[in-house]
C-alpha cells in the first residue's frame, strides 16, 4: 500500500525520476554558465589586438616598414603610459 503513490503506480515513479534528472541537469548547466561567465570577464588587452592588426596590415602590404615601425612604437609607448 505504501508504494502505490495514490494509484498512479510506476508512471508516477518515472515522472519523479525524470523531474529529478531535469532538476539536477539544470543546476549543473547553471553552474557551468556561471563559471564560464566569470572566466570570460578577464581584462582584455586591446593593444595586443592593435599590434596584431598592424602586423596584418604590414604583412598584407597596406603599409610600408617605416610606417609599421612608427605605429608600433606609438602603440608600445602607449602601453607603458597606462
Amino acid at each position: 500500500m505504501m508504494w502505490n503513490w495514490g494509484g498512479y503506480g510506476w508512471i508516477a515513479g518515472l515522472i519523479m525520476m525524470a523531474s529529478m534528472v531535469l532538476f539536477w541537469g539544470a543546476v549543473v548547466v547553471g553552474l557551468v554558465f556561471l563559471v564560464r561567465g566569470s572566466v570570460n570577464q578577464r581584462p582584455h588587452d586591446d593593444r595586443a589586438d592593435a599590434e596584431q592588426l598592424l602586423a596584418g596590415r604590414f604583412a598584407g602590404g597596406e603599409i610600408d616598414e617605416n610606417e609599421y615601425r612608427a605605429r608600433l612604437a606609438v602603440l608600445r609607448s602607449a602601453r607603458y603610459q597606462h
